[in-house]
């Protein structure tokens, strides 16, 4: 199998990098790069997510991927794929209108609120959306997302697992080369 970023070392860096700006900014959309060759059905963003932050010893659950795309995170990251999505760290979504309910993954426990589930969830437009107000730490003043192909009840979710802090879940949302991420600390209001 090819080699997923063409430079390895300065490829993952760079990615990682980007991924640490998306959570430290939330709300703001980052564009990927290098871009990596996805198998279908994951984007670019997606991939290098998975590839940046999946490893054995993290349980991932796919919403519906093909062969192929298995078997490249099996090959890739050594991902352990998994049925329950309840025991995932990490759930990866290509179809955000199909999104199981929240409470669906694990926030954690209260000794340890690491072992929650981290998202990424591929939309279709991370500027084309419906907007919402996000508000909270690594955010100045109130920002404006306008995520695209979310299930109608996702933010009153969204609310629901806020309200479980210091439990929660954190998600990445992707859309071909771009990543925007929420902290399970930001509020938003739809």
């Amino acid at each position: 199998m090819k080699s997923a970023f063409e430079n390895e070392v300065m490829g993952s860096q760079a990615a990682f990098r980007t991924l640490l700006s998306a959570m430290a900014y939330p709300g703001r959309v980052f564009t990927l790069a290098p871009e990596v060759a996805a198998p279908g059905p994951l984007s670019s963003a997606t991939t290098a997510t998975c590839l940046c932050l999946v490893d054995f010893e993290t349980p991932v659950w796919l919403q519906a991927a093909s062969e192929e795309a298995r078997a490249y995170l099996r090959f890739h990251c050594g991902a352990r794929l998994i049925q329950d999505a309840c025991s995932a760290s990490f759930a990866v979504i290509t179809d955000a209108a199909r999104l199981p309910s929240l409470a669906a993954f694990c926030p954690g426990e209260v000794e340890y609120p690491d072992r929650s589930a981290t998202l990424i969830v591929q939309v279709p437009s991370l500027e084309n959306g419906a907007p919402s107000t996000w508000t909270g730490p690594g955010i100045q003043t109130p920002q404006t997302a306008r995520i695209a192909g979310l299930p109608l009840d996702f933010w009153g979710g969204w609310a629901a697992s806020r309200e479980l802090y210091p439990l929660g879940l954190d998600i990445f949302f992707t859309c071909g080369k771009q990543v925007l991420a929420l902290p399970r600390t930001i509020e938003v209001r739809s």
